[in-house]
């Protein structure tokens, strides 16, 4: 095996980098692509095994990602997949640096958050890539010795042919050029005294890179101000860091206690707490509940489906589309809201993907569209909101095309991350900054009500009690010194 030398950098024309090539990565980010896509990192960021990295003066998100490089051996232009592999020279470990404060700046072209000095660490060894297997390459990433990251090339939704064979039929790829593979899930958060060791193995050839070393330390020059300045967002943090818990945020999603409150409460009770707060467009109307009896409440994940055009179902419609692809990626308390457009005439979900969506731990599904298979959805122990049965495919009204954005469903505006209560009565959506009051006043109004219920029992007239009048308001206080609140307590 060779060392990666000076030369080695002189020799790197060009540095091409893949955006997500792992499921594993895709998993963790809730999307998975069709096709590889690229962006190009500049040549002098490379570095070798056992330099320093600076993390930029005023930046928080210095990120790593431990990938397999390939650096290309000879020219290789409008190759085939089946040919690609034999224009590949070395394998060896890179580590895919960049800092999320920036990434806004360049529009996805990354310059800013992944070209600066020193941030493509690179080697120590070059593997040759005839000695290796490359469906059977394994990296590995440890920070401050802890194992961090750990996939094989078998996990890679495009293999290496691809990525190589994919990208020489625009551009020539010329001895020396290197192309970082992606990484896959874990990568996260560096901070200066931190120590990050990639390495690339075959473990069934006895081949390794050995580990490739870098050391981050803090810059102290500040970026001018006639440049983008850094900029960090909670949602930049959570993608850095790989969760809302590791960025040190509070995690999404609704908290137990509040779950508890929003349910223990009828849908009609919170839906005139929201009246009174001046929200009256907050149904999702038309729908029926295959768990009539369950009342669910969790945080919206929207769909959208368009109307079928037979050209762009063949594009968006088949393989690992927009619904499967939300419904993997679905969490303990997630509602699936559907937009389909009122549309009965299909169905919009089936007994298969409504398993798939019940055991990732999703608290519903709600579709203003038909569902298939509606006696096997009904059964299961996860409530589907729906307008009727019916046997068709989706394919038959609906082509699934984007997912976790703004969407209409049942005559209401969803968005990603409301919260989504349901029961018998309907379905109501609730914005989460509202929540917790809303749930604290549909408790109180609930057991306002016991007593007025009571009171109407015993024969009183509801002039007076119904809404209370300070009189009867007096006689509510006496008696709730002896009926304590039940739902107001955790």
């Amino acid at each position: 095996m060779e060392q990666v030398t000076a030369a080695t950098f002189k020799q790197a024309g060009k540095v091409v980098a893949v955006h997500v090539a792992y499921q594993s990565r895709a998993d963790q980010r809730g999307r998975t692509p069709a096709k590889p896509s690229y962006f190009l990192k500049a040549s002098s960021s490379l570095s070798p095994s056992g330099a320093d990295i600076e993390r930029p003066a005023g930046c928080e998100l210095l990120a790593y990602e431990g990938e397999i490089a390939l650096v290309i051996g000879t020219a290789a232009r409008r190759v085939s997949p089946g040919d690609a592999w034999r224009h590949v020279g070395y394998v060896t470990a890179s580590n895919d640096l960049g800092v999320y404060d920036l990434k806004y700046a360049d529009k996805g072209s990354n310059v800013r958050s992944k070209s600066g000095d020193g941030f493509t660490p690179f080697g120590p060894a070059l593997i040759p890539a005839a000695d290796v297997d490359p469906s059977s390459l394994r990296v590995r990433t440890w920070l401050n010795g802890e194992l961090v990251q750990s996939d094989t090339s078998a996990g890679l939704i495009f293999p290496f042919s691809q990525l190589v064979a994919d990208l020489s039929q625009l551009m020539t790829l010329e001895p020396g050029d290197i192309i970082l593979t992606g990484t896959p899930a874990g990568s996260s958060v560096a901070v200066p005294g931190d120590i990050i060791e990639v390495e690339v193995d075959d473990p069934a050839a006895g081949l390794s890179t050995g580990r490739l070393r870098t050391a981050v330390v803090q810059g102290t020059s500040e970026l001018a101000d006639f440049g983008n300045q850094p900029k960090a967002t909670d949602t930049d943090r959570v993608d850095a860091w790989g969760s809302p818990e590791a960025a040190g945020l509070a995690p999404t999603g609704l908290s137990a206690e509040l779950k508890r409150k929003l349910t223990s409460v009828g849908t009609a009770t919170l839906s005139a707490q929201m009246r009174k707060r001046g929200l009256n467009n907050v149904s999702i109307d038309g729908l029926k509940s295959t768990r009539p009896e369950m009342r669910i409440a969790g945080t919206a994940r929207t769909l959208r489906f368009v109307p079928n055009r037979e050209d762009l179902f063949k594009t968006h419609g088949g393989g690992f589309n927009a619904q499967k692809r939300i419904i993997n990626d679905l969490h303990d308390g997630d509602v699936l809201v559907m937009e389909a457009r009122g549309e009965p005439g299909t169905g919009t979900v089936g007994d298969i993907l409504a398993l798939r969506a019940q055991i990732n731990g999703a608290a519903a599904i709600v579709t203003d569209g038909g569902v298939r298979d509606v006696a096997a959805v009904a059964a299961l122990d996860m409530p589907t909101f729906f307008t009727g049965a019916h046997p068709a495919v989706l394919g038959r009204r609906h082509i699934p095309w984007d997912t976790d954005l703004t969407i209409s469903c049942g005559g209401a505006t969803v968005q990603p991350g409301d919260i989504i209560v349901g029961d018998a009565d309907g379905l109501l959506v609730i914005p989460p900054s509202l929540a917790e009051e809303v749930a604290d006043g549909a408790i109180a109004q609930e057991h306002e009500e016991t007593f007025i219920a009571a009171m109407v029992a015993e024969g009183h007239s509801v002039e007076g009690l119904y809404p209370m009048n300070a009189a009867w308001k007096a006689q509510f206080a006496q008696w709730a010194q002896t009926h304590p609140n039940p739902a107001a307590q955790p």
